[in-house]
């Protein structure tokens, strides 16, 4: 039997939830929320998580763990206003923030794609990044 072709298009793939690995879950699920503005649990329905519900269709399960752990990449898309007060609550709660992914541009915003970006590492020293236009794709036309 022949596989099938898949059609592009043909339905839609959306991340739901994905596992934050955190040596301070409650915590550092308590800083991203605040830092969003978003909704954030101490606990999870399910599971041994700290959830921080990004939207109606994501949320970042912070789970607690004494083991090392690699450090994650999250990029947020957010709009101008929504940038303009992520920034201030970085601001005024003295979290480095960058213009660049590996380093320099301290305390700069990034507007090399047609918006503005900035990356910072708290919590638990994982790279996070907001952008206002999507540098990784290109706008519908």
């Amino acid at each position: 039997m022949a596989p099938r072709a898949r059609r592009r298009g043909a339905g839609v793939i959306a991340l739901d939830h994905t596992i934050v690995p955190s040596h301070s879950a409650v915590e550092s699920a308590r800083v991203l929320a605040e830092l969003l503005d978003v909704p954030w649990s101490p606990a999870a329905p399910l599971g041994p998580f700290s959830p921080v519900y990004v939207n109606a269709g994501l949320t970042l399960d912070f789970i607690q763990t004494d083991e090392p752990f690699e450090v994650y990449h999250f990029c947020f898309r957010v709009s101008e206003a929504e940038f303009d007060a992520i920034l201030a609550r970085l601001q005024a709660a003295g979290i480095a923030y960058r213009s660049e992914v590996r380093g320099g541009g301290e305390g700069r915003i990034n507007t090399d794609y047609g918006g503005r970006m900035v990356y910072w590492n708290v919590p638990d020293g994982h790279q996070w990044e907001m952008l206002t236009v999507s540098y990784a794709r290109q706008p519908a036309g």
